[in-house]
């Protein structure tokens, strides 16, 4: 299990939730030195919104107050950790089930498991991490299938043609996830569009909607949210009834849902999280992972012919991932330049203490990720894409620690990563891949990190 939440998605706003409803009203104060409330009802909400992202407010925040500061939600005290040490000295005593599950199935109004049967939380934990790996096994011709579509569609351009990442490469992620972990009836791309409409109803308003309450306020956003959502469960439940009577060859992931004897309701919830989480997961992992190696040639020849040396003409197969340690260097440092999951939380369950900071029970803390991730004292030159730092110790040592790598990675990460080596395996071992000049590529920190806008390149051959 992870040891926090590694993705945005474990949103502050459900353990806010939490705190604010399940737990008595508080106005301790934990000592560590912040903000005061700005408004006595809703605390330092309006600071958030006006700096435009939490991360981005937490930036501030830890610029002013140092690697440990404080604010308030609403009426309740959070306390933010933005270094590698105080992370690690919080995490370690307070090691717990993956929250990550959790989270999302608040956000959506599912059963989340608090409180309830850990035996079977754990149960169908490792049903879902299992089914992810099964259908990654089962399924692996059909995700290279799907790369080469691309990969030939790219190829096909004139050199000159600017080639939007975002669109083409969201669409490889929601054809992956949803033909891998439902079907048949994903091969039809109507299904496919249908999906996407809904899915992108849904995870615009996860986070954003229930951060600053506007979802509540708008009647009309409110009923376009809940018809997509119900429409996509519809959905679900149909694919699994249509998998639990068929005696297809290919086991999906929801073929191991079932297989598992969950209840129907079950079977979708868990399909929803992970066909929610994985596309978006999947999608910027990849549209990240290709900008940044656009915007160095150097990065690219390295890649390529650790690509040839393992691969040669062959195309790649999952036993020849692990080999491919430099790839891995180049998601990873993907993964920390992009910020991709820039925020995680977790309540405080009983009083705990870092650096000489005692944090009470029932206070929220903040893991601010996308803080550590460009911290000049943990990595040299922090806003360099330079995939050689993983080569160090020091830097695999600190990544792992903060969730994004080896035991501690969450299977939806696992499946992008997979994802991302068969699309870079077969991309850059065809086409180099260049800058289209003047773009300036930013970045909107929402549930995960993606650019404002879409992102453009430009492709040549490779002779």
């Amino acid at each position: 299990m992870l040891d926090f939440a590694i993705f945005a998605v474990t949103f502050v706003v459900i353990l806010v939730g939490a705190v604010l409803y399940l737990y008595p009203s508080s106005r301790r104060a934990s000592g560590i030195p912040g903000l005061n409330p700005t408004e006595e009802k809703d605390g330092n909400l309006q600071d958030i919104v006006t700096r435009g992202s939490l991360h981005d407010f937490l930036v501030g925040l830890h610029d002013r107050y140092g690697p440990a500061a404080s604010f308030w939600f609403g009426r309740r005290p959070v306390v933010s950790l933005g270094s590698v040490d105080l992370l690690r000295q919080h995490i370690n005593p307070n090691l717990t089930t993956d929250p990550f599950e959790t989270m999302l199935k608040s956000l959506l109004g599912y059963q989340s498991g608090l409180g309830g049967d850990v035996t079977e939380t754990l149960m169908r934990k490792k049903v879902y991490e299992g089914g992810i790996n099964h259908t990654l096994e089962h399924n692996f011709p059909l995700l290279l299938k799907l790369v080469e579509e691309l990969v030939q569609k790219w190829l096909s351009f004139p050199q000159s043609q600017h080639t939007p990442l975002c669109a083409h490469l969201l669409g490889l992620a929601m054809k992956a996830v949803t033909q891998l972990s439902m079907g048949n009836r994903f091969h039809d791309d109507i299904e496919v569009l249908r999906f996407r409409r809904n899915h992108e109803a849904i995870w615009s308003e996860i986070g954003r909607g229930y951060l600053d309450g506007s979802l509540e306020k708008s009647s009309t956003r409110k009923k376009h949210y809940e018809d997509a959502l119900s429409e996509m469960e519809a959905v679900l439940k149909s694919v699994a009834r249509e998998r639990k009577g068929s005696s297809s060859s290919k086991s999906t992931f929801m073929d191991s849902l079932l297989q598992a004897n969950l209840t129907e309701r079950q079977v979708m919830e868990d399909s929803m999280v992970f066909t929610l989480a994985g596309c978006v997961i999947t999608a910027n992992l990849c549209i990240w992972a290709v900008h940044f190696l656009s915007t160095s040639e150097e990065v690219q020849k390295k890649l390529c012919s650790e690509l040839q040396a393992v691969l040669g003409e062959e195309p790649i197969s999952l036993d020849k991932i692990p080999q491919l340690t430099y790839c891995q260097q180049v998601l990873n440092e993907t993964v920390r330049t992009a910020k991709l999951t820039p925020i995680a939380a977790r309540l405080q369950e009983v009083e705990g203490k870092v650096g000489q900071h005692v944090i009470p029970k029932e206070t929220l803390v903040i893991y601010a990720l996308g803080v550590v991730l460009q911290d000049a004292d943990t990595w040299t030159l922090p806003y360099r894409f330079d995939p050689d730092r993983f080569e160090e110790d020091a830097a695999k040592k600190s990544f792992s620690l903060l969730g994004f790598s080896g035991n501690q990675v969450c299977p939806e990460l696992r499946f992008a990563y997979t994802v991302a080596t068969v699309l870079l395996s077969s991309l850059v071992r065809k086409l180099k891949l260049h800058q289209v000049e003047r773009q300036v590529v930013e970045a909107r920190y929402e549930l995960v990190s993606i650019p404002k806008d879409d992102t453009w390149i430009t492709l040549s051959k490779r002779s």
